[in-house]
């Protein structure tokens, strides 16, 4: 019987109940448990079976370049950083609001690790995330439109419930980009959580995107829904002044 239900448990794919209905039948025979409370804790098995496989899905879908968590966050190597801030954040109603996180400070201040930290919580706490390098994006939306692939890509970027991109600096832009962007931040306006990280402030993404009217807009609808977090503090990279030991926070 043991090895009927697991050629069924196989072919129905319920992977978690199949690792774990041996050791249940033994224990109901050996406490002579009621088949209901058997059922029930097969059924939990499999639950939380799945639901690990979802997370794991998830992380691994987000392509997260660092393992960075807020609890690893060097708050006390960085002032200029609110912990209870952060923390608050962590709650992420921000999500649930829809609402959008710029982190503006000079390279190596810890900006990527707040973002990423918060990410992996979106990710754990079920929301689907991904996580981009601002050149890496701008040129997946650029080669979209080489085979006209664009709007099918900003449809797939759209359903993420939170997208983080990364070192949003100097870049080398073409017009073509820089439109293809900002028709993904206006698809997601109001109805997706965005983090960007930049060592820009608001004022310098004129020169940026050289498209005053587009960057009024964007800014316009950025701004609507946005917490601003500027970071001034010492570069977390530097190396400690007797020379030994090195940080591994980024930006």
């Amino acid at each position: 019987m043991n090895e009927k239900l697991h050629e069924l448990l196989t072919s129905l794919r319920l992977k978690g109940m199949a690792a774990s209905v041996d050791e249940e039948i033994k224990r109901a025979e050996k406490e002579g448990a009621p088949a209901s409370e058997v059922v029930y804790r097969l059924l939990r098995d499999e639950q939380a079976y799945r639901r690990n496989q979802s997370l794991l899905y998830r992380l691994k879908g987000a392509r997260i370049p660092w393992e960075w968590t807020l609890k690893t966050f060097p708050f006390e190597k960085q002032p200029g950083v609110s912990k209870a801030q952060i923390n608050e954040l962590s709650g992420l109603a921000f999500v649930e609001r829809k609402e959008n996180i710029v982190f503006v400070g000079k390279p190596g201040t810890g900006k990527s690790g707040l973002a990423i930290g918060l990410l992996r919580q979106a990710l754990l706490s079920g929301y689907r995330g991904r996580f981009y390098h601002a050149q890496d994006l701008l040129d997946e939306l650029y080669a979209s439109l080489a085979d006209r692939s664009s709007a099918k890509l900003i449809r797939r970027l759209c359903r993420y419930d939170l997208l983080v991109i990364d070192e949003l600096g100097y870049l080398t832009l073409k017009p073509e980009q820089v439109n293809a962007f900002f028709k993904l931040m206006g698809e997601r306006y109001g109805k997706k959580s965005t983090i960007l990280t930049t060592n820009l402030d608001y004022a310098e993404w004129y020169d940026l995107f050289q498209r005053k009217n587009l960057v009024d807009a964007l800014l316009d609808r950025l701004k609507h829904y946005c917490i601003t977090i500027r970071i001034n503090g010492p570069s977390l990279r530097a190396v400690p002044s007797n020379g030994k030991g090195k940080s591994t926070t980024k930006s």
